[in-house]
């Protein structure tokens, strides 16, 4: 809201160009509809437009395609540049490393690292994804007791029976090589404590977890701390000094660097294209 009020402060006080910088991009998650529920990321990008903005300056959405939830030009920038340095600088005997996706759908984004890499890639498949699901909250829960006039007899929709998730696998070889767990948003991290205590048991030499938006909600230090992980790198795009106290093994990567040579070109009218140099369509 304090943004959406600055931009329509600027707007009503005819400022020629109001261009945005966020680089987390809030709701990002919440890009698609399930079931009957809402596409939040279309009701802020319709906000945001609405308000006045005329330009949009992100990093690493959770899709791209909630680019075209806006009237006005996004640039996306990548923070994979940065992360992919951090891995051959500061990761040990790299080359021995692995790019692991923690489920199918994080595969393309482990692909795109691995083949910069020149590294092996592996995808652990059959995992629960709880963070994905529709289900956590009850809503689609059907009612304690139905009664006859709410549903016609002649209505009465068959009950589908829900998959089985298939046993935890890894695809592709760990066993004494340091494992890379690469994402886009690191929030709840049950999920890549579960994909860390399976690359252990598949014989993973260290376990490293790299993502651009580390938000590390709730007790995420604690629980990062006593499990099997040796690091966890993110860039500053979130602000998370706090849980850096809580927990030595979160690195943080700088990526203001490329958030600022945007402004600057946007501002003085260059080409954004040297941004995207050497960028995957993955990514």
């Amino acid at each position: 809201m304090e943004l959406l009020i600055m931009v329509y402060a600027c707007k009503t006080s005819c400022a020629k160009s109001i261009i945005g910088v966020i680089p987390y991009f809030p709701y990002s998650k919440q890009c698609k509809m399930r079931k009957r529920g809402s596409i939040v990321s279309k009701l802020l990008a319709s906000m945001m437009c609405k308000a006045g903005l005329t330009h949009l300056i992100t990093m690493d959405l959770h899709q791209k395609e909630i680019q075209g939830f806006f009237n006005i030009p996004v640039d996306n920038l990548r923070a994979s540049p940065f992360l992919l340095q951090y891995i051959q600088e500061e990761i040990p005997d790299y080359r021995n490393a692995v790019i692991v996706a923690k489920s199918p759908a994080s595969a393309k984004r482990a692909q795109s690292f691995a083949e910069r890499l020149r590294l092996g890639i592996a995808v652990i498949h059959g995992e629960a994804q709880d963070a994905e699901s529709d289900l956590v909250d009850g809503r689609h829960s059907p009612p304690m007791v139905r009664s006859a006039a709410a549903i016609h007899p002649s209505l009465e929709i068959p009950m589908l029976i829900p998959k089985e998730k298939p046993p935890i696998t890894v695809v592709g070889d760990v066993g004494g090589r340091t494992a890379v767990i690469v994402d886009d948003i690191i929030d709840d991290v049950d999920s890549f404590l579960a994909a860390a205590e399976t690359l252990k048991e598949r014989g993973a030499y260290k376990i490293f977890v790299m993502a651009t938006h580390g938000l590390l909600s709730s007790d995420a230090p604690r629980l990062i701390e006593e499990s099997a992980i040796d690091e966890v790198v993110v860039t500053n795009t979130v602000p998370h000094e706090i849980q850096k106290l809580q927990c030595p093994k979160i690195k943080t990567v700088d990526i203001s660097m490329i958030l600022s040579e945007a402004i600057r070109r946007i501002h003085n009218g260059e080409s954004m294209s040297y941004l995207f140099r050497n960028i995957g369509l993955d990514d």
